[in-house]
């Protein structure tokens, strides 16, 4: 299972037109989409225009299935033209949780 973390920064006039007309358009499909286990959107507390999503995929296959697919390529079209600057994005594993055996 992996983890994924995008960061992005919208333009004052692009945040709500992410929120009401992107996201909420795309966020069920995503979430459906097969491999996803979890998204979720995220505010930065001191940059209400800095965003970020939060998804947990199967694996870096699933992801990778995701991003070359129609739904995400119409998507991140239509994100990236509302952006202030390039998004950043992380993949990345849990090394330690509660609960999981410890890994060495």
């Amino acid at each position: 299972m992996i983890k994924r973390i995008v960061k992005m920064t919208f333009r004052p006039d692009g945040l709500d037109t992410f929120v009401q007309e992107v996201f909420e358009q795309s966020k069920a499909q995503i979430r459906a989409f097969p491999g996803c286990r979890h998204m979720e959107l995220l505010q930065n507390t001191g940059a209400p225009n800095v965003l970020f999503t939060f998804s947990v995929w199967d694996d870096e296959a699933a992801l990778d299935r995701y991003r070359q697919s129609e739904l995400f390529q119409g998507t991140w079209a239509k994100t990236k033209a509302l952006f202030a600057e390039k998004a950043t994005a992380w993949s990345v594993v849990v090394l330690d949780e509660p609960g999981l055996p410890h890994k060495k």
